[in-house]
């Protein structure tokens, strides 16, 4: 008969023993994660001011990036067709509600960012970004902000908001977004 069936193998009471300790460390690691429910809660923020519009109950600082998105409403992004760059009457009415809040705060500055959908070259594609781009430039300099505050950039295809290969993905990528700068 063979030694090894009689007698059990070198450490194997040492593996156990070892494992054992993992478990009950672990379990101690766990038990002392756990959070007390504080005595007191924190009192309820209450408004400072009694004329609370939408953009500071969100807590949006007239003025800053937060309020120019609060104020537009999905109006920062205009889209366009397929190899197009024309602002069309839609287009027009997000770039009138950019340009009067642009005029309430004269010493903002944006950019506009450019876009493409992923079909076609990369150069194609940053060229097409920044005519979307100078395009929504141009209507707000025709409605009257001044065009030294407004700086384009193109992201081409680079910079996707949707990542399918499809028209409900790619026209969501079309598009020009305008950016405020602090």
């Amino acid at each position: 008969m063979s030694s090894s069936l009689i007698m059990p193998r070198r450490g194997t009471r040492a593996r156990h023993a070892g494992a054992t300790m993992l478990v009950v460390a672990g379990a101690l690691a766990i038990s002392a994660c756990g959070t007390k429910a504080p005595k007191e809660l924190p009192p309820q923020p209450t408004p400072t001011s009694s004329t609370t519009g939408p953009d500071q109950m969100a807590g949006a600082v007239p003025g800053s990036q937060a309020d120019f998105v609060a104020q537009m409403m999905g109006a920062d992004t205009i889209y366009f067709d397929l190899d197009k760059y024309d602002v069309d009457a839609q287009d027009q009415a997000a770039l009138a509600r950019q340009a009067q809040w642009l005029m309430q705060y004269p010493s903002k500055r944006a950019t506009i960012e450019g876009h493409a959908d992923e079909r076609g070259t990369r150069e194609y594609n940053l060229a097409l970004g920044e005519r979307r781009a100078n395009a929504a430039k141009n209507y707000l300099v025709s409605l009257g902000v001044d065009p030294g505050r407004i700086s384009t950039i193109s992201y081409g295809k680079e910079r996707p908001i949707a990542l399918g290969s499809d028209e409900q993905s790619w026209a969501q990528n079309r598009r020009a977004v305008t950016v405020t700068i602090d």
